[in-house]
């Protein structure tokens, strides 16, 4: 099966490429600036129309991951510009040819479309995004509903996992980064998601590919849990120092951008319609030791 990743050099594409590839898919990942681990690479500019179609007219894919976004919630809500161009325009872009290649596109949004009053947000929920970043989604999202039949929208929190991507560093290598070296990282006991593996998501996403499975699913991590909470299991589950850990409110940070504070996915959809089963955080995290000494970390 040929599958084409756009965004396949992120935390999550880059894990979804190199699983894929050992699944024998057809993998080719998409990138504009940070060159991709697996697959075969193909360069193109997502918020460029001409770029993406002649992209897809070279490849011919039957599926597509567009996993490309501009994430950082901040440069979000300052470069709106910038932010519509990537995850609209581009997703329109994705979609629009999609359509006429008649590809099976599964899309990457977030938890950040909801508001946070609630949490343990199911599939039927209606979202209220918060700031720029969450809004932008929500917005690609329907244009995915509202363009194609044959589509996935996949949500999920805090994706963390064994290797930086993207030039970029996750939550959990972070706070493993600076327990070792006897820091004392701020983390918020007043926000809860649900912490996301990207080992199981990207799990998780061939499981819909394959069974070409339809509408919206929660593919998160199956724990509802505070950023605080999250890092003492971090730090126990790798022997790290519990009370170097150091607990902050959300008020003490100064974001650009506002957020959700309870944004905390309900999986239960996924949990009885997929053979992997999205990860309780204890499963998750013995998981992610696993690939750490695999890398010899």
């Amino acid at each position: 099966m040929k599958l084409l990743i756009t965004g396949a050099s992120g935390l999550f594409g880059s894990k979804l490429a190199e699983i894929a590839t050992s699944k024998k898919f057809e993998v080719y990942s998409g990138y504009s600036q940070d060159n991709p681990t697996y697959g075969t690479k193909i360069r193109f500019d997502i918020t460029d129309k001409t770029n993406v179609e002649k992209a897809f007219s070279k490849i011919t894919p039957e599926v597509i991951v567009h996993a490309a976004t501009l994430t950082d919630v901040d440069k979000c809500e300052i470069s709106k510009e910038l932010a519509w161009k990537i995850n609209v325009e581009g997703t329109k872009n994705i979609v629009e040819t999609a359509k006429k290649s008649h590809s099976f596109l599964v899309y990457v949004s977030t938890d950040y479309v909801f508001d946070g009053e609630k949490g343990n947000y199911r599939e039927t929920d209606s979202p209220n995004p918060q700031n720029y970043y969450g809004l932008t989604k929500l917005k690609a999202e329907e244009l995915v509903q509202n363009t194609l039949k044959e589509y996935c929208v996949v949500r999920a929190s805090v994706i963390y996992g064994a290797q930086p991507a993207a030039g970029k560093i996750n939550f959990a290598l972070w706070l493993i980064n600076k327990l070792k070296n006897k820091e004392a990282p701020k983390v918020l006991v007043d926000q809860w998601n649900s912490p996301t593996l990207n080992t199981n998501m990207a799990n998780m996403t061939l499981e819909i590919i394959e069974r070409k499975l339809t509408g919206t699913y929660h593919i998160s991590g199956a724990t509802r849990i505070s950023r605080y909470e999250f890092a003492k299991e971090l730090a126990r589950t790798f022997h790290l120092n519990v009370d170097l850990i150091a607990p902050t409110l959300m008020t003490q940070f100064s974001w650009s951008a506002k957020r959700p504070k309870d944004s905390s996915l309900d999986t239960t959809k996924a949990q009885h319609t997929l053979k992997n089963k999205p990860l309780q955080t204890p499963q998750a995290l013995e998981q992610l030791k696993k690939e750490l000494a695999q890398k010899g970390d």
